[in-house]
């Protein structure tokens, strides 16, 4: 998933969109949309891989004691959620205190508006030539490679509310507004809970990562909301590329179609799609504070030839230039020196783009 500074623009053309290329008829797929061949290890029928049992599985954690009155029960639960972010880095939550209906409600609200026609959802494109990042787009080759990605999205600040900017929300459907705000509101809370076990976890005090990474004025929510339309060539594309977040924490919602695969020890493995769950990452962020003892797991995203595939990815970021980002005292001692230089966020999302681009000279 990505952070508002690697969201690509759009042109103004409704061909540069996916899902115009994907409903055209199209047996095969642009080159510009064939992946290099060592990305497209482990790429078969994603529904085939999310049935298989054999080999690691991402953790499912279950919040509904994590706060609980009985310190036994409340340890274990805090615990597992801890193993997890230092194992794997991505979860899958349960009993995350979010409603059901809720979440319906954000899926209904997404679906209806990618439904529209085309034309009326460029009413909201962005542009980010003139720095226009938040609204409806698709990748544009910026990468060395050249390469893209089988997806549309639309991307929008969605708390705290005093930054939103309500005049390029979807006005279609009509719940879209209300149903992601309430949305947003409980996300930022479940982020506040999780911060705290992670903090609790470095033997921190509880609002310490919190408060590192903005607190409740500072931490922005960013929603990109992913459509992956069916694709002719799913073995030859990706829906997005393999990367790790540069956000604190990334919680993602799916319409039940497959398509995250997570690298865990050397090998890709596909996620699950658990009912009522909220998928959760560990950012780059949190492992950088946390001196690497919290992990930034390497994703993509997968895409299929038989239903189309959406999600909804919230991203939890610090302020691009009030905050130092660098290992907190408390995770480095002599034998665990420091492994990240101090960064801005800024300057971690520049890091990133210029290492990507170096390796893309140096593969071509």
């Amino acid at each position: 998933m990505v952070s508002s500074d690697s969201v690509d623009s759009s042109s103004d053309s409704v061909n540069s969109r996916v899902e115009t290329l994907a409903s055209s008829g199209i047996a095969t797929i642009p080159k510009e949309y064939i992946r290099p061949k060592e990305e497209l290890v482990n790429i078969g029928d994603i529904f085939e891989q999310e049935k298989s049992t054999d080999g690691p599985q991402v953790p499912t954690i279950d919040l509904k004691e994590i706060d609980s009155e009985n310190e036994k029960v409340r340890e274990r639960c805090r615990e597992e959620l801890k193993k997890a972010a230092v194992d794997w880095g991505v979860m899958h939550l349960v009993n995350h205190g979010i409603s059901d209906e809720l979440m319906d409600r954000v899926r209904k609200a997404g679906k209806a508006f990618f439904d529209l026609p085309i034309e009326q959802k460029e009413k909201y494109a962005n542009d980010q030539a003139s720095g226009k990042i938040q609204g409806y787009g698709s990748k544009l080759a910026n990468n060395a490679s050249g390469q893209l990605e089988w997806e549309d999205y639309f991307f929008h600040l969605v708390y705290p509310e005093d930054k939103r900017d309500l005049s390029i929300w979807p006005q279609t459907p009509a719940d879209y507004n209300e149903a992601t705000a309430e949305y947003a509101k409980e996300l930022r809370a479940l982020a506040t809970k999780v911060l705290r076990v992670l903090s609790l976890g470095l033997g921190l005090e509880e609002g310490r990562l919190e408060k590192e990474v903005g607190g409740l004025e500072e931490l922005l929510l960013q929603m990109k909301i992913n459509y992956y339309p069916v694709c002719p060539q799913p073995e030859l594309a990706l829906g997005v590329e393999a990367h790790t977040d540069v956000s604190a924490l990334s919680f993602i919602l799916h319409n039940m179609v497959p398509g995250l695969q997570l690298f865990y020890e050397g090998k890709w493995v596909t996620a699950k799609c658990v009912p009522n769950s909220i998928v959760m990452h560990i950012g780059d962020t949190i492992e950088i504070l946390s001196n690497g003892k919290y992990k930034s797991i390497l994703h993509r995203g997968m895409v299929n030839k038989e239903k189309v595939r959406i999600s909804w990815a919230v991203f939890c970021e610090p302020p691009k230039e009030k905050i130092i980002l660098k290992p907190l005292p408390e995770t480095v001692s002599e034998t665990e020196p420091p492994i990240f230089p101090p960064r801005t966020f800024a300057e971690h999302i520049q890091h990133k783009l210029f290492r990507k681009s170096q390796e893309a000279l140096l593969n071509k």
